[in-house]
């Protein structure tokens, strides 16, 4: 398995985990079936299999370059954010898989620096939808910035319906990719039930995961997206120098590629 977690909570303000990567060779694999296209086939393993088969399709070989590394005229975040997304699907993969729930998840996006939100998560509870999380996923030096200046705004806008044609469109597709019945149905639900539930993926340095660093990290969250704690999901990722580990991450990826690809 690429990751693991351990639970986290504060109260009834948050919940969630702390994600520990456990093998980076089969996390850099992965990236690359995602990077070519093949999220399909990644799905499928992290959910029934917990690990990476041997065969590889061999086409997105190019398009997956470019998603790896840093062009030119870029800044290295926006790689960096791209690989931070694809973990945090394979994160939401594994937690479903762990804990037997059905959830239908958005692929993640296949070009640097898109709008709209990171991620989507549909979550069951038994054949009906228990929630729709909408997910911010944040590679950062600065989680706390990030997440206070970023994140926060980005949830109240959900919150007061700024954004219900985005959220509509994007659940209306994730249903319409899986052929799920009463699609109209669960649209009214969302926009007029309390089913949205939010969830944020962040960066933390080794010095920033004390119970006290987390605490002020997600300070403002309840008051943002009131109501239970389960509307308010925190992830978090510890790495001691972020750009480093990317760098060697996507190395790791791109031989990957260029050993089975090329």
């Amino acid at each position: 398995m690429p990751l693991s977690f351990t639970p986290i909570r504060f109260g009834n303000i948050w919940y969630g985990s702390t994600w520990i990567v456990e093998d980076e060779e089969e996390l850099a694999d992965a990236l690359v079936r995602v990077a070519i296209g093949q999220f399909a086939v990644v799905e499928k393993i992290l959910r029934e299999t917990n690990c990476m088969a041997p065969d590889m399709p061999s086409d997105g070989v190019q398009g997956a370059r470019k998603l790896l590394t840093v062009a030119s005229n870029e800044s290295a975040a926006h790689r960096d954010g791209w690989i931070f997304q694809v973990i945090s699907w394979i994160a939401a993969h594994l937690q479903a898989g762990a804990a037997e729930q059905r959830m239908l998840i958005r692929p993640p996006h296949m070009i640097h620096a898109q709008k709209g939100q990171d991620g989507l998560v549909i979550e069951y509870s038994d054949e009906d939808i228990a929630r729709i999380v909408i997910c911010e996923d944040k590679a950062t030096k600065y989680p706390r910035k990030q997440f206070r200046d970023s994140v926060l705004p980005e949830f109240v806008n959900y919150e007061t319906g700024a954004r219900d044609h985005e959220l509509i469109a994007s659940v209306t597709s994730i249903l319409t990719r899986h052929e799920t019945d009463n699609t109209d149905r669960i649209v009214a639900n969302i926009l007029w039930e309390d089913q949205r539930a939010y969830r944020v993926a962040v960066t933390v340095t080794a010095k920033q995961t004390s119970f006290a660093d987390r605490v002020r990290l997600f300070k403002g969250y309840k008051e943002s997206v009131p109501g239970n704690v389960e509307r308010r999901r925190v992830e978090l990722m510890p790495i001691v120098d972020l750009r480093t580990w990317m760098n060697s991450l996507a190395d790791k990826a791109l031989a990957i590629m260029d050993k089975h690809y090329v």
